[in-house]
């Protein structure tokens, strides 16, 4: 076996142990840190159209963020402006300005329930069908 080849063979076998189990349990594996701690980065992408009326402005995205989110992750968090698109059930391409929220935390029961609470909260108020979560191990030194 060549040094590129073996080389190759290890980074996968490594690489395949960045799996997470079925979102079951709602859960990322936790890797073992060198540096820092072991915690989980969840993304949430929301979408700022309304299925009917005008776009969710800049001042009721803000409210979101002070009244909703704040309160539930008050060590921090990340929001980046965004473009989302995917292709409809109609087969149109659809685009859509959004925002990703960006969490860095501890898994536990309170962090997800705060997230759950987040995607449920805006849905609600904002006439939404989904808003996405991505969750990823991180280890997070400061």
């Amino acid at each position: 076996m060549t040094l590129r080849v073996m080389t190759f063979s290890l980074l996968l076998l490594a690489l395949s142990g960045c799996t997470t189990s079925p979102r079951a349990t709602h859960h990322a594996a936790i890797p073992a840190c060198t540096v820092g701690d072991a915690m989980t980065q969840t993304t949430l992408y929301f979408g700022l159209n309304r299925p009917q009326g005008a776009a969710i402005t800049e001042a009721e995205w803000q409210a979101f963020v002070d009244t909703d989110v704040t309160p539930r992750f008050k060590d921090g968090l990340t929001v980046f402006a965004a473009k989302g698109q995917w292709m409809g059930n109609d087969g149109k391409l659809a685009r859509e300005n959004s925002r990703a929220l960006m969490l860095i935390h501890t898994t536990d029961k309170t962090s997800e329930q705060g997230i759950e609470a987040l995607r449920a909260i805006y849905k609600q108020r904002f006439a939404q069908d989904s808003v996405m979560r991505v969750d990823s191990p991180a280890c997070v030194a400061f």
